[in-house]
């Protein structure tokens, strides 16, 4: 079981980075400023995902500040993906995330 959660939340984690994505590139702005933001917000989601949420973080962060640090790439996806016009989708990730990581920290897996 907890191998599927780990699973899932991954792809999560993807989805995110895709909702800032996709968020960027459907700017109602010139090709430079949708190229800069389509590239540019997932980066900076993966780079502060990298620092102080992923397993190798450089940062390492008490359990409840790791999951504050989570919970705002992903209601940062959320909302990003709301912005592009997709509302429903973007509440779904967040609450998705919520489920599985509440379903993980039962079953006994570190934040």
């Amino acid at each position: 079981m907890t191998a599927l959660l780990l699973g899932v939340i991954f792809l999560l984690e993807l989805a995110v980075l895709g909702s800032a994505g996709y968020w960027g590139f459907t700017l109602d702005a010139g090709w430079p400023l949708r190229l800069l933001a389509g590239l540019g917000a997932p980066l900076v989601i993966a780079v502060v995902w990298g620092l102080f949420c992923s397993p190798r973080a450089t940062v390492t962060l008490p359990d409840p500040a790791k999951l504050a640090v989570q919970a705002a790439c992903f209601l940062t996806g959320g909302v990003l993906l709301a912005l592009a016009g997709h509302a429903v989708p973007g509440v779904a990730l967040v609450a998705l995330w919520a489920a599985d990581k509440t379903a993980l920290t039962l079953t006994g897996t570190p934040i």
